[in-house]
């Protein structure tokens, strides 16, 4: 490994290491979270790690975090997606306890709030592509028609995540939190374009190979 390569992969590592670590720094010193109580911040603690983690994830799936060879970088890809998963379900579960009426109108799409919508959209989904990682060595599904679907819901949760922290005004500043998620929605379109989930996945899905 030369010292270029070295050089880069610690500035790329010091960059991703720097927003997220902002983030969190600047939802913790929140004027949001006075007078909260413990499970709330938590709950919403859990919120904006997801959202950190949303950040490496595509990343980590192709293998284009500095110094982080694709077979590690996969197999990493699968513990920090049950990270994810856990951490979505301490915001989900921590708000629920901290506000049953709200949660209960967010799950079942009566809050009046756009936010609301697109987090529980984006939970389905994550739901969704955790349960296509689980089925993955059944070989239910063609490796093409896997990819395009656990991608599809990938994105949906990416894009439901990114509207519903930008549509909530709470503990993550504005600057800070349209900064991660741009980086977000870039990192998972460098991704699906690197990937290219659709590539074949037409002729890969069940009952069309044999057309």
């Amino acid at each position: 490994m030369t010292l270029a390569v070295v050089c880069r992969a610690i500035l790329g590592w010091a960059a991703i290491i720097a927003v997220i670590a902002t983030a969190l720094f600047v939802a913790a010193g929140s004027s949001y979270l006075q007078y909260r109580t413990p499970v709330y911040v938590a709950a919403g603690f859990a919120g904006v790690v997801a959202l950190c983690l949303l950040l490496v994830q595509p990343l980590l799936a192709t293998g284009m975090l500095p110094g982080l060879p694709l077979r590690a970088g996969r197999r990493v890809h699968r513990w920090t997606g049950v990270a994810l998963v856990l951490a979505v379900a301490m915001h989900v579960a921590g708000l629920g306890i901290a506000s049953p009426p709200d949660m209960l109108d967010a799950l079942t799409f009566t809050a009046p709030t756009l936010f609301s919508v697109f987090g529980v959209v984006a939970m389905w989904a994550l739901v969704a592509a955790a349960l296509l990682a689980g089925v993955r060595k059944r070989r239910s599904l063609r490796p093409q028609a896997w990819r395009l679907a656990h991608c599809t819901a990938a994105a949906v949760v990416v894009v439901g995540s990114v509207a519903h922290a930008m549509l909530i005004e709470g503990t993550m500043g504005s600057v800070s939190k349209t900064l991660l998620c741009a980086l977000v929605i870039g990192s998972s379109a460098l991704t699906a374009a690197r990937l290219r989930p659709w590539a074949g996945a037409w002729r890969a899905w069940p009952g069309q190979a044999r057309k």
